[in-house]
């Protein structure tokens, strides 16, 4: 099978979540989309996930398929289940096993991470590579996301290097966020079958303990990372959070290619959980839909004030605790209303969940995530706000282009890959971007946001059109990563073990 641009893949995507079965975050939407795309391009794609509790068998018609999986560790053997969905075309598998992953949370129990987190995705990560072999699907490409199946890039080399079943495959790691590394207390070690001599600091070792994302760096083909920005950003400290020197190390190796948009879900003239479609031409439904957002929110009618959206985790990495520091201050200074959507950090949503009760009808709230809720945000608010201290990518400053709310955002990572900086000289651009992530920029670059809505509406509107025409495709994004596909192979085939 060939095509204009080159050969057509045997890819497995193996992931720790995929929209539309688990999401915790923007992981979940890259390993549900990008299979997707891939797929219609023309590859054979499989997707391998986790069976966690929360994922019913039921409501997704997963089957049983194959025997029992019988998984090597340094424990022994550990059997699980295979069963198999689609999705969008593809086969899904899951790996079920009750003791692993049938509970209630994916990495933690909403306190505390899971103790038994380097078994549960060493396991994982295995687990993947011996389907394969199972169900005699020879992959030419084992795409791997995160350090929840980081080991799958060393395995490859380790304890397959003599299987000539997956002599000709190679792995692409992807970053989505460098801040969690998978990093465990060494006597897991044993467990997962690494060997003693790559325990060191080139490699797994990390001040005593395991990094799994410091080994995937070491041992796969290929490293994606999910903007241009953030993969410059990662080459430094503090943006590599203490792994700069072994990510400068594969520097050749390393591509930063931008996530797209699932516009099939996110299109403010297709969106069915809005209360009006809209477009660039005719922008009468976004009046609608802002009249919606106040009602729902318990905010007062009044079109003429604009509306601050957020809808979040609350993170350090998201840059609340900035925000928090001038919020008050804001309120005081400006005529304008916030919405915020969002959870996490349990003082920032005591903070923010009783912003109502102190400014009834200026501020509405909701703890949790809701996804009605936040399209309600992104197609009713005028202003997205995004005060990352970090961001590797970003979707929702995407989704708020599409809807013609303009993001206001600390220019990093892919914030600032996707945003065209206002001029107020002229009215160019798509969003307001800072640059220093301290209160005083937050509150200075909002107040410049609202100072344009009410002095400079013509350059509001000029910005709002324009940013609705931006597209930020999962199909740009998959020909890159057809690109980096190859470029993986070619490093594969250079290997010394």
């Amino acid at each position: 099978m060939k095509k204009k641009n080159g050969k057509k893949y045997k890819i497995l995507f193996a992931a720790s979540e995929a929209v539309p079965f688990i999401k915790t975050g923007g992981l979940g939407d890259v390993c549900g989309a990008l299979p997707k795309i891939l797929k219609k391009l023309g590859h054979d794609v499989r997707l391998v996930l986790p069976r966690y509790w929360s994922i019913h068998k039921e409501t997704y018609g997963l089957k049983p398929i194959l025997g029992p999986l019988g998984i090597p560790t340094g424990d022994g053997i550990v059997w699980c289940q295979v069963l198999e969905g689609r999705s969008d075309g593809f086969p899904v598998y899951f790996i079920e096993h009750e003791n692993y992953f049938g509970r209630s949370g994916l990495y933690d129990d909403g306190h505390w991470e899971f103790a038994d987190n380097p078994e549960r995705f060493g396991f994982f990560s295995r687990a993947c590579l011996q389907l394969c072999q199972d169900l005699k699907f020879q992959p030419d490409i084992i795409h791997c996301h995160d350090w929840q199946t980081a080991l799958v890039a060393p395995y490859l080399k380790i304890r397959e290097q003599h299987n000539p079943f997956f002599a000709g495959t190679a792995s692409v790691f992807s970053i989505h966020n460098i801040a969690y590394q998978g990093t465990f207390r060494a006597d897991a070690y044993g467990f997962l079958e690494l060997g003693r001599d790559n325990f060191t600091d080139a490699k797994f070792e990390n001040f005593g303990g395991i990094n799994f994302m410091k080994g995937a760096i070491f041992y796969a083909d290929a490293i994606t990372t999910v903007s241009p920005t953030y993969a410059k950003e990662i080459l430094e400290e503090p943006g590599a959070n203490g792994l700069s020197v072994y990510i400068r190390r594969r520097q050749e190796d390393l591509y930063g290619i931008l996530n797209g948009a699932d516009y099939d879900h996110w299109d403010p003239e297709t969106d069915e959980l809005i209360p009006a479609n809209y477009s660039a031409r005719d922008l009468s439904g976004k009046k609608i839909c802002k009249q919606a957002l106040q009602k729902e929110f318990l905010l007062e009618a009044r079109p003429e004030i604009p509306v601050v959206g957020i809808v979040s985790r609350f993170a350090e990495q998201k840059g609340f605790q900035h925000l928090a520091l001038v919020m008050h201050r804001i309120l005081r200074d400006m005529a304008v209303q916030f919405v915020i959507v969002g959870s996490g950090d349990k003082g920032q949503e005591d903070f923010f969940g009783g912003l109502p009760a102190l400014y009834p009808g200026r501020v509405g709230a909701w703890i949790g995530y809701h996804n009605r809720k936040a399209h309600l945000v992104e197609s009713g608010a005028d202003f997205f706000l995004m005060p990352s201290l970090y961001e590797p990518c970003g979707l929702n400053q995407i989704y708020s282009l599409k809807y013609g709310t303009l993001p206001i955002a600390r220019a990093t990572g892919g914030l600032r890959d996707t945003i065209i900086p206002y001029e107020e000289a002229t009215g160019f651009g798509t969003g307001f971007l800072y640059y220093q992530g301290t209160p005083a920029t937050i509150y200075d670059t909002v107040g410049w946001a609202v100072s344009t809505w009410y002095d400079r509406p013509r350059h509001m509107e000029v910005m709002r059109k324009r940013a609705m025409f931006q597209h930020f495709s999962w199909l740009d994004a998959a020909k890159q990563y057809e690109e980096v596909y190859p470029k993986a192979l070619r490093r594969r085939q250079t290997w010394q073990p």
